[in-house]
């Protein structure tokens, strides 16, 4: 299983919400750029970047703060998603280094832009579904849909998506342990690599994560808060 380590950012620093909720802000760094190098340093190949206002207000919001990133650790493939709602955004990480793109609420009001990235960008395109209850949430987790998972997940994969971002946004930032049995099912219902996102706490979590063949998954709070080093993450996710 592939671990990922996570920065998400607001404002310019690293954070974590808990459950979405942007009045509940954790504040872990105010160097977005070392805090990647520290992760590339540590072993990690990939790295997931989340720009929160970005997802919250449907346009950029830390464009220069994502560019040194991508700027820190040259070696380093990052996935950069957040407020990328139109190609010429989509298009600017590409051009800027990004090795793909996330792209949440796009994927569910214009499929039409999606379903063309992932032709121009074969690998390129990740769909973040976002689901409280089974059901897709949009605009940083401030609106909810009618769509259920399931359904919208075979029509991404259908496009040819590099993978799948499966949170459950009732269990992201809470450690209480990831949707283990929820993520397993959309696994084997997908093509795509699914990656599992939201309450990971203890080295366990991931352990019943690569148990149940799921193919990665992303970490952020628990790395941050010393619940476990990367390297521990690394040993656990490689079953070594």
């Amino acid at each position: 299983m592939e671990l990922i380590p996570a920065i998400d950012l607001l404002a310019g620093q690293v954070v974590r919400l808990h459950k979405g909720d942007y009045a509940q802000v954790t504040v872990y760094s105010d160097d977005p750029a070392g805090q990647a190098k520290r992760f590339f340093d540590a072993g990690a190949t990939r790295l997931h970047v989340v720009d929160l206002d970005g997802a919250r207000d449907g346009r950029p919001g830390n464009l220069p703060i994502i560019e040194g990133i991508l700027k820190a650790a040259p070696g380093l493939k990052v996935q950069v998603g957040g407020g990328i709602r139109t190609r010429e955004s989509a298009e600017h990480w590409f051009n800027s280094g990004a090795t793909r793109v996330v792209l949440g609420t796009a994927a569910i009001k214009n499929p039409e832009l999606v379903s063309a990235l992932c032709v121009a960008h074969p690998d390129g395109v990740v769909a973040a579904l976002d689901a409280k209850g089974g059901m897709i949430a949009v605009e940083g987790w401030l609106e909810a849909t009618d769509r259920a998972l399931g359904k919208v997940a075979t029509e991404v994969d259908a496009w040819g998506v590099a993978a799948i971002l499966f949170t459950d946004i009732d269990r992201d930032g809470t450690r209480e342990g990831p949707a283990v049995e929820s993520t397993a099912a959309l696994q084997r219902s997908v093509k795509a690599t699914v990656i599992a996102s939201g309450g990971i706490g203890t080295l366990d979590h991931l352990a019943a994560l690569r148990a149940q063949d799921v193919r990665a998954a992303v970490c952020g709070r628990a790395l941050y808060s010393g619940a476990f080093t990367l390297e521990q993450a690394f040993a656990v996710s490689e079953g070594r």
